[in-house]
């Protein structure tokens, strides 16, 4: 155990761990925030289809050359959102099926123009960690983190500025149209917003596995608690604490980033399940 702590005080000695962990803890606490709402609103799936979305843009950056591809794929997957809430609402094309068209074209494109323009070294190395995170946590740059901290502040300011809103289209909107809110231009923020996390997260656990980030810390409040803020503030608080002990684990162990933090996740959503029926029993 001592030496184990030892590796640990020595680990925090290089910046680009420090860099990592400060990432990390943002955007878990920025996927889970916005997880409960989109969990409740039955939402979640569209986590799935704007992490397709933003490896797509991924793949144009790359293919483009761009240095810095952070606000590309930023912008599209944003933009992406909005098309998806507008699409959704079509008659015509209702919202799971404009999700599904969506993700599977927006990932299967970019694995194209991926092969088609072979201007990555290891195509396959790098897709797969891009999908399922890899070691890029751990090769931040001042200038990304800088990056991540200011959107970040940005989520959290939104959403406490904004919270009666979110809490008032969550549970009937219908009601919040007729006092008056404006429940498509809050319908518009939150997507907004979960784009947004979607990019920053894609560093931390690949983008197939950012869903895991927003649905399994808010099924686990769930799990024990059983009002909206009460299970805000846990999955919260679960969420930066799975973050940590699976980058924690990852650097110490050698293992991958991502499907560390996720099982991190899913270990902490066992527990609280058996926590909620010893309760209920």
């Amino acid at each position: 155990m001592r030496e184990l702590f030892e590796r640990l005080i020595q680990a925090f000695e290089f910046p680009f761990v420090r860099y990592a962990l400060i990432v990390g803890v943002l955007i878990a606490l920025c996927a889970s925030l916005l997880g409960v709402t989109l969990v409740l609103k039955r939402f979640s799936f569209i986590g799935d289809g704007l992490s397709h979305v933003a490896f797509g843009a991924m793949a144009v950056a790359a293919v483009l050359q761009v240095s810095d591809s952070l606000p590309l794929i930023m912008a599209v997957t944003v933009l992406s959102a909005v098309l998806l809430l507008r699409t959704g609402q079509n008659s015509k094309i209702r919202g799971d099926a404009a999700v599904a068209m969506l993700s599977v074209g927006a990932l299967a494109i970019g694995y194209l123009l991926l092969h088609i323009f072979p201007v990555l070294s290891n195509i396959s190395g790098d897709v797969c960690g891009t999908l399922f995170g890899s070691a890029s946590i751990l090769t931040l740059r001042a200038g990304e983190v800088w990056f991540c901290l200011a959107f970040s502040a940005l989520v959290l300011a939104l959403f406490i500025l904004f919270y009666n809103r979110l809490f008032a289209i969550t549970f009937d909107e219908d009601f919040a149209r007729a006092t008056g809110t404006r429940v498509g231009l809050y319908n518009l923020l939150l997507a907004v917003l979960i784009a947004v996390v979607i990019v920053l997260a894609m560093n931390l656990v690949g983008s197939l596995l950012i869903s895991a980030l927003i649905v399994f810390p808010a099924l686990s409040a769930m799990r024990l608690f059983s009002t909206f803020r009460a299970v805000t503030i846990f999955s919260a608080v679960l969420s930066v604490l799975c973050a940590v002990v699976g980058l924690l684990v990852a650097i110490l162990a050698g293992t991958p980033v991502g499907p560390t933090v996720v099982a991190a996740d899913i270990a902490a959503f066992a527990v609280c399940s058996l926590v909620g029926l010893l309760r209920r029993a």
